[in-house]
């Protein structure tokens, strides 16, 4: 069944790119350039998300898939004690790290784009705020990764694959729709 639409996996993986480009940008000594112009954009495309995050597609909408402090936390327990539904969208966990990712990324381009600016240029606490940023992304990736391995496991579906073609196998009678 159809689940997520053409924009959600398009900034998704654009978002992927981004950070990657900007990652290994800072690690080969290509210089600041591609770092900066990917920074921009993954700005632009969480914009654009959260845009399409209250206007778009069902599964896209985050009033869909962001659930309160009670809901994510029983929902949590329920992943501890292996009791958990099958969510078709983003299970609750899935919605607020996907909040936290769309923060990070949206912090480090404001941070960076600060540090262009005449006003910050060689601020060393902004330079340092942007580093713990970036290491603060990277850690929110693992976390994504190993919650998109666990999920897919548990429930016998592959989430990169559905998050490639928009497709995830049809609601059981328990699952989450």
């Amino acid at each position: 069944m159809p689940v997520w639409d053409w924009l959600v996996r398009a900034t998704h993986w654009a978002l992927v790119l981004c950070v990657s480009t900007a990652w290994i940008s800072t690690l080969d000594g290509v210089g600041f350039g591609p770092h900066e112009n990917a920074g921009l954009v993954a700005g632009a495309l969480v914009a654009v998300r959260l845009a399409w995050g209250r206007f778009g597609s069902r599964y896209a909408r985050l009033s869909q898939f962001v659930q309160g402090p009670r809901a994510t936390a029983q929902y949590a327990r329920q992943v501890w004690q292996q009791t958990e539904q099958r969510h078709i969208g983003h299970n609750p966990l899935g919605g607020w790290m996907a909040l936290a990712l769309w923060a990070t990324v949206a912090a480090l381009a404001v941070s960076g784009w600060l540090y262009t600016t005449d006003a910050f240029w060689g601020e060393a606490w902004l330079d340092q705020l942007h580093r713990l940023l970036g290491w603060l992304l990277l850690a929110l990736i693992a976390g994504h990764l190993a919650g998109v391995a666990l999920t897919s496991r548990r429930h016998r579906e592959n989430l990169v694959r559905a998050m490639i073609t928009g497709h995830k196998p049809p609601p059981g009678p328990h699952d989450v729709a």
